[in-house]
């Protein structure tokens, strides 16, 4: 089993060598997840990977973001390069640019972003050329037992580090509410914000880092290939810390030396730590503080500026920072051994105390002090991608509403053309009305499944393993498969475009894709779904005052949406000129009288009764139509 660490800049790289990590991987300065690291220029890729071969470590470069159709070409052609300075693999999220790469003889993994989380998954990844699965972190332990059995391809696992709140490769909240898209490698952290819900207020979807330190061992037993460690955007003195500690404890060493390391690594960067997913369905948040706060030494009063550091470990030219609850107090560097003395204004009380610097940090430093200048001789070459234009029967689109009751389904089925209908206790009563009333039935299959959960009929699948499963269905894709680009495989009978793509780039892959596409205009869009068993239904409040509907489904995940509704009526007449087959219109958890009024709206492609829906709903978006990201 390996020991994969991130590396975010060159001196990032030779920390992990250093510390002891078996693989890297690493980013250049496009198509990465982690665009605010320092990354690696194009000529610095290739002495990058020689001097982790010369040291006997692999290297695998993220091109892991969505590509639109404009970007293909240089993908292509940075994969090309990447297989020339002989990197070891290449890991991707974009389904389309896995199509495209794939008799580039490279090592292909699929990120987390993929998805990947049942053995179907595992079983798509194997006949779709790819070698690694980087498996979701929201399997439990004994998921991943059952998932990886006899699996058909590598399996790697996170264990440490920044943990998502929601499943990785489906977050649009950044994207929708920030203009900043996590897909891109641009997230701006909503989930590290303050919340309000039901009287309480906090960072209420702030997740605390992954340590997984203790169940290595049981990895390794299960057959685990990797287990990897998060963090290209933290400092080169994290990197070596976390490959120490993690080579130290394959290597099966004990003692005083792990213990120091250990004590380290929650120095130099800690915001709260905890096993994620991987000991049970437990709630990840760590709801106090969102920051790196060090190491909490423990709790001290002090009196007249001065507090009694006994029982804490705490040593001359340590960095302390105080804290009372939210609010900190002040930090200052200890100068004396006995009684310690605040240098600034402080009141009497019971502060927590935190370690935030060890001069044992800067011994480490010294480790990797020197970093070579990392150059190549070899050069990106121009990549080709001219896909044909492929003639659209241009025609009324069909559409497709997404309900949850049978109420709702009453209120639009004679406007329907489709349903979507939501896996739940009324599934099956709806299945036989909209029969009964001769429309199409399909039904919303969930959005978490490690279990392969099938139903019959027509479904509507998420990911690539449950598109899998669903062989021999008629399978309607939603955008959480991420299509971004005119190269998404063609074997779903129709897929839903992203909604982070701009008019001209739905109009782009309109004109070289053959197979029907459904494009979203009405709803509020899910901005993240997560298995946080915590988040219950409710409405979440952001600091700007902004209120995000949160409900609960039958399978215990939480869908958090926007606080406005996508709405293009206007755009119908467009967006059918360029060929789009069907509208997605999306009335889960609504009101009756709404529905009935956008149902018919969309019916009649009434402009006119867009004022009308504004009333009942509230705030609107043209969402990323206008602006793309």
């Amino acid at each position: 089993m390996e020991i994969l660490a991130p590396v975010g800049s060159p001196e990032a790289l030779v920390a992990a060598v250093k510390g002891g990590a078996d693989s890297v991987y690493l980013g250049g300065k496009r198509f990465g997840a982690r665009k605010f690291s320092d990354n690696f220029e194009d000529g610095q890729l290739e002495g990058a990977v020689n001097y982790a071969h010369d040291n006997n470590v692999k290297v695998y470069v993220t091109v892991n973001t969505l590509i639109k159709n404009s970007e293909m070409a240089d993908a292509i052609a940075f994969v090309r390069y990447l297989k020339d300075i002989d990197a070891d693999a290449v890991i991707i999220q974009d389904t389309g640019l896995l199509r495209t790469i794939g008799r580039i003889d490279i090592q292909k993994h699929a990120s987390t972003q993929m998805g990947i989380h049942s053995r179907k998954g595992l079983e798509w990844c194997h006949e779709n050329g790819i070698d690694r699965a980087i498996l979701s972190r929201e399997l439990t332990l004994d998921e991943i037992r059952h998932v990886t059995k006899d699996a058909p391809v590598e399996v790697e696992v996170f264990t440490q580090g920044a943990l998502c709140y929601c499943f990785s490769g489906g977050c649009l909240f950044s994207s929708i509410v920030g203009g900043r898209s996590g897909n891109r490698g641009e997230c701006a952290q909503p989930c590290r914000k303050k919340y309000s819900s039901d009287g309480n207020s906090g960072y209420l979807m702030n997740t605390a880092d992954l340590y997984c330190i203790d169940h290595i061992k049981k990895l390794h037993g299960i057959g685990i290939t990797s287990v990897k460690i998060e963090g290209r955007m933290r400092s080169p003195a994290h990197t070596y810390l976390t490959s120490k500690v993690y080579s130290m404890i394959k290597k099966g060493e004990t003692g005083e030396e792990l213990d120091r390391m250990k004590e380290l690594l929650m120095t130099i960067f800690n915001r709260g730590y905890g096993m994620g997913y991987m000991n049970g369905v437990n709630t990840v948040v760590q709801p106090l503080y969102p920051d790196n706060r060090g190491y909490l030494i423990g709790k001290a009063e002090i009196k007249d500026k001065r507090f009694d550091p006994q029982g804490m470990d705490i040593n001359v030219k340590d960095g302390l920072s105080i804290f009372r609850g939210e609010d900190k107090i002040g930090g200052f560097k200890v100068t004396n051994p006995g009684r310690i003395t605040v240098p600034f204004s402080i009141h009497d009380g019971m502060y927590e105390i935190y370690r935030t610097y060890d001069p044992r940090i800067d011994e480490i430093k010294n480790i990797f002090s020197g970093v070579p200048k990392f150059t190549g001789t070899k050069k990106i070459g121009e990549g080709r991608f001219e896909p044909k234009v492929v003639p659209r029967n241009k025609k009324k689109a069909d559409l497709s509403f997404y309900v949850s009751s049978i109420k709702v389904l009453n209120a639009v089925m004679r406007y329907a053309d489709r349903i979507y209908f939501e896996l739940n206790n009324e599934t099956d009563e709806a299945k036989k009305i909209s029969q009964k009333s001769g429309k199409e039935f399909v039904t919303i299959l969930p959005r978490f499944s490690p279990l392969d959960e099938m139903v019959d009929g027509p479904v509507m699948v998420h990911d690539p393993g449950q598109a899998l499963a669903a062989s021999g269905h008629v399978r309607y894709g939603s955008y959480h498969m991420n299509m971004f680009n005119s190269m998404f495989p063609n074997d779903l009978d129709q897929t839903t475009l992203s909604v982070e793509l701009s008019k001209n780039e739905i109009r782009e892959i309109c004109d070289r894709y053959s197979g029907r596409l459904e494009q979203m205009v009405f709803g509020r869009i899910e901005l993240m779904v997560t298995r946080d068993p915590d988040m219950k239904s409710c409405e979440l409040t952001d600091e700007r005052d902004y209120s995000f509907p949160v409900y609960r489904d039958d399978r215990g995940l939480s869908h958090i949406l926007n606080s406005a509704d996508l709405l293009l009526i206007e755009r119908m007449g467009e967006l059918e000129s360029m060929g789009i087959d069907s509208f997605g219109i999306d009335l889960r958890k609504r009101p009756t009288e709404l529905a009935s009024k956008v149902a018919e709206a969309f019916f009649r492609r009434d402009k006119n009764k867009k004022n009308d829906i504004v009333k009942i709903c509230g705030d609107i978006t043209y969402g990323h139509y206008a602006r793309g990201v």
